[in-house]
């Protein structure tokens, strides 16, 4: 049996690891690989055809629990859990092989609190304390008449019954379960990494010029614990930026890949005039921020941008932190050209659906293209393959669901002798 240690608002652990509110998916789930001796039969459930309508799940089978992530945030917003485990609170245990998590025992262990509702659908009692909830099973189906609001006044049913045993617990954020939202990100998460609070892409009039993003970040390194805070900052990357540029802006990827082919190159005008490459372009992965920059291999300038919603069901989900990008989009409607926001995936939920995307920006001239990935030549992707489609110098990658699973952004190629274009546009 796991020993882990309740704390109500914050999180559920051990000296080992703990899932704190908050906590970004991609952390849980780096948790659990690596204690997948200890922690296993690990479920991932989620709405295949409506991913932001219900949140995404972290199923442990085994230990009895459940994590719950908000599913445009996908932060930790719950934990949720049978009590088949050791349990203590404040280092004292209130639920272990000799120890029954009973009414009485939770009332030893956590005090007083309001009285016990009981709800006649689940025919259970939920005890309430702030941050933390329990549900007390009844004895048996014939208990539960005595416990009706119209029994005893009413009263009856505030009196959890004696020896009532814990059937499930649940970790949150304030007084409301119903209400909880997923907190912001605890410092004890930020491990020395820089997040993007959002990604704004900068453009105008023909295309996306680059991208300012808003970051967040909190100490690292010596007297991490001294400077225990979040900081807020703002960078701005543009197309032609060299790599100098960018490491000055974001620091140093979390990987930097090298593409062995170009799978697009059939759909450039000659592809049969284009002079091999002798050497390959190459992405810098940021996979907290939940963005890709590519840099020509000659010039070693930036000539694209990859934004990833990290849906699950997409080959790459888990890869990237889902990243709130916000799209200005020129739309003409007759003979008035019209500006407007595309936001994904916080404030117009819609947008993010291909559907709505092409009802503001019309449809693409051209069919999409088909891309397939897996891991080797033999190996299939269970998830099937996306569309890619081609709009104002944007290519959306649209998953089967009709949401999209990234962005890539492309503009006017820059020489190292062009001004940037925020230098260029304040010398007006």
């Amino acid at each position: 049996m796991l020993d882990l240690e309740v704390v109500p608002e914050r999180s559920l652990g051990n000296e080992q690891w703990e899932f704190a509110l908050g906590m970004p998916l991609a952390q849980a789930i780096s948790i659990l690989q690596k204690h997948c001796r200890i922690i296993k039969n690990v479920q991932v459930l989620y709405s295949e055809q409506t991913p932001l309508n219900h949140d995404l799940i972290l199923n442990l089978t085994q230990d009895g629990i459940k994590l719950l992530f908000d599913a445009t945030n996908q932060r930790l917003k719950i934990d949720v859990m049978c009590v088949c485990v050791c349990v203590c609170f404040s280092g004292v245990h209130f639920n272990s092989q000799a120890i029954a998590p009973t009414i009485e025992q939770i009332d030893q262990s956590f005090g007083a609190t309001h009285p016990g509702v009981y709800n006649a659908a689940e025919q259970l009692f939920h005890l309430n304390f702030r941050g933390l909830s329990f549900s007390f099973q009844l004895d048996s189906w014939n208990e539960a008449p005595k416990y009706e609001p119209n029994f005893a006044m009413g009263l009856a049913s505030l009196q959890i019954p004696h020896g009532a045993m814990v059937k499930r617990m649940h970790i949150y954020t304030g007084n409301n379960l119903q209400e909880t939202r997923a907190p912001v990100m605890p410092l004890a998460c930020f491990l020395g990494n820089i997040f993007a609070e959002s990604v704004d892409v900068l453009r105008d009039g023909a295309g996306p010029l680059g991208l300012k993003l808003h970051l967040l970040t909190a100490g690292c390194g010596p007297g991490v614990m001294a400077d225990a805070k979040v900081r807020s900052l703002e960078r701005s990357i543009y197309f032609g930026d060299s790599c100098q540029d960018v490491l000055g802006a974001l620091g140093s990827p979390h990987k930097v890949f090298y593409k062995s082919e170009d799978k697009m190159k059939i759909h450039s005008p000659s592809p049969h005039k284009q002079v091999p490459s002798k050497c390959n372009d190459y992405f810098f992965n940021y996979f907290t921020l939940g963005v890709d920059i590519l840099f020509d291999s000659a010039t070693h300038l930036v000539k694209k941008f990859v934004l990833h919603t990290n849906y699950p069901g997409h080959y790459n989900f888990n890869i990237y932190h889902r990243c709130d990008f916000k799209i200005p989009l020129v739309i003409k409607k007759g003979e008035t050209l019209i500006s407007c926001l595309l936001n994904c995936p916080l404030t117009f939920l819609l947008l993010c659906q291909w559907d709505q995307i092409q009802e503001l920006l019309g449809h693409p001239m051209e069919k999409p293209v088909v891309l397939h990935r897996s891991s080797s030549a033999n190996n299939t992707n269970p998830f099937g393959s996306t569309f890619c489609f081609g709009l104002q110098r944007m290519i959306f990658e649209v998953m089967q669901n009709n949401h999209i699973a990234s962005v890539t952004l492309y503009g006017a190629h820059r020489t190292t002798s062009q001004a940037r274009p925020e230098s260029s546009s304040s010398s007006h």
